[in-house]
């Protein structure tokens, strides 16, 4: 079970100069039990902003965010976050990286080997559970990496434009091994993006957000069965009409 739910979240960064910048201004919105949830908007809206405090990695300046009812205070492993860079740890092996937060825990060795071959397996790494990131290409880290936060068994994955650095052919291949995955295990998914194509894809609702101070434009129902073909007359509708509210902001900075 994981309902998020985002209710009048403003925050403001102070700077040394004492001048301040407004990211984000009275957000609400409300994610449902399993459901999957992309943020659109321009660069500089605040959408990674609102995924870190949904974390518990930044704190908000006014409002509240509720996982289940309770507020998030601070980090939590029902939270699991994957970054746009792989942010693996090097000198561990596939396997290694995908049990450390097991081992945060205090779970035993070889039961947290055990739990994270079965999510490596998920996510197609089951050859090279014993390869280094180095080893790996970007998409295979990158799989790693949402291994790892699946094997936290978490109510929520977090993801802060997690293909925005590779290929576009290792992109798509990525974006359907995701919804595989959200298929079997019933996740919530919150996902940060800048393609407009990729949340037509992916999400069930697309959040659409202003220019910074970031705002609630609109909150776009995407009702399009899956698989989505990319080219079905249906999705292009949706492009389209995603496209012009972000050119609305464009004109409107």
């Amino acid at each position: 079970m994981g309902r998020v739910s985002i209710k009048n979240v403003s925050r403001i960064f102070k700077k040394e100069d004492k001048s301040s910048t407004e990211a984000l201004k009275n957000v609400s919105f409300d994610v449902g039990d399993g459901e999957f949830v992309c943020l659109l908007g321009p660069s500089g809206c605040g959408k990674t902003t609102l995924l870190r405090i949904i974390a518990g990695l930044e704190t908000l300046t006014s409002g509240d965010i509720t996982l289940n009812g309770v507020s998030i205070t601070g980090p939590d492993p029902k939270r699991g976050m994957v970054f746009q860079q792989y942010s693996l740890f090097p000198w561990r092996t596939v396997i290694d990286n995908v049990t450390f937060g097991l081992e945060m825990q205090g779970i035993d060795k070889a039961e947290s080997r055990k739990h994270a071959e079965k999510y490596i397996e998920l996510v197609g790494l089951k050859q090279f559970k014993n390869s280094y990131p180095y080893e790996l290409s970007g998409g295979m880290q990158q799989r790693a990496a949402i291994a790892r936060a699946l094997a936290n068994e978490p109510e929520v994955l977090l993801m802060d434009e997690p293909f925005g650095a590779l290929d576009a052919q290792t992109r798509n291949i990525l974006q359907d091994e995701l919804l595989r995955i959200w298929e079997q295990r019933h996740v919530t998914f919150i996902f940060v993006t800048h393609s407009v194509d990729e949340a037509v894809v992916l999400s069930d609702r697309i959040v659409v957000m202003t220019a910074r101070p970031g705002r609630i434009k609109e909150i776009v129902e995407v009702d399009l069965p899956r698989p989505r073909s990319r080219t079905s007359p249906e999705v292009n509708r949706l492009r389209d009409r995603v496209l012009k509210l972000l050119e609305e902001e464009r004109f409107h900075r």
